[in-house]
């Protein structure tokens, strides 16, 4: 059996963390506005497993080490960077084209595009970002599961995806919402030009920034 109590610490501090950046306002709840207004709740929650999932790949790569080797080579992390940057410029293609020439909206419980699609969309965007990998070493430093088998990194991971999970989840939810989706349609054009230069500058961010 194993024996949570003495990591509990551990957990709470490094969840703490995960809880504040996941629910806060970024590149992956920018799609998820762009995927639950304009396909529908369904879309919107594969997108959020995505996220979830690319997650999770951080989050066990740096239990790993991997993420310390990233941040210790300037030249890996140049080109992730590179990498995030141009897929959120692409991501901002998305939004200007709608902008310029708004698709028919579809009711929410059409036939949406595939699934597949919407999940490596929301798992590229998360795998694909520097900040996050930096992010999961801050979390990493706090030395939640140090000590621990495979047991309490496994509980660790799980409940590290249970909370984006539940997060960007909720913000696919209440964006999918028939309220907002009304919203959405008498602005479409506004709020897919401010996706779009959202995503402009947060690829420039990206880019430019230093470490």
């Amino acid at each position: 059996m194993i024996d949570l109590a003495p990591f509990l610490p551990g957990f709470i501090a490094a969840y703490a963390i995960l809880l504040i950046g996941a629910a806060s306002p970024g590149p992956s709840v920018a799609m998820l506005i762009g995927i639950a207004t304009d396909q529908g709740r369904a879309p919107a929650m594969v997108a959020t497993l995505g996220i979830a999932m690319g997650s999770v790949v951080i989050n066990i790569l740096t239990l790993l080490g991997v993420g310390l080797i990233l941040s210790q080579a300037a030249w890996a992390m140049t080109g992730l960077k590179l990498i995030g940057a141009a897929y959120l410029l692409w991501l901002a293609y998305g939004a200007f084209r709608k902008a310029l020439h708004p698709p028919a909206l579809r009711a929410a419980g059409a036939v949406p595009r595939s699934p597949w699609r919407h999940f490596v969309a929301g798992f590229l965007l998360q795998v694909t970002n520097p900040k996050a990998i930096v992010f999961w070493l801050a979390i990493a430093s706090i030395g939640a599961t140090a000590g621990g088998g495979i047991g309490i990194v496994s509980l660790f991971v799980v409940g590290a995806f249970l909370i984006s999970f539940s997060c960007h989840g909720a913000w696919a939810l209440a964006l999918s919402a028939a309220p907002v989706r009304r919203v959405y349609t008498r602005a479409r054009r506004w709020v897919e030009l401010t996706l779009g230069s959202f995503f402009t500058f947060a690829a420039f961010k990206l880019a430019t920034s230093e470490g």
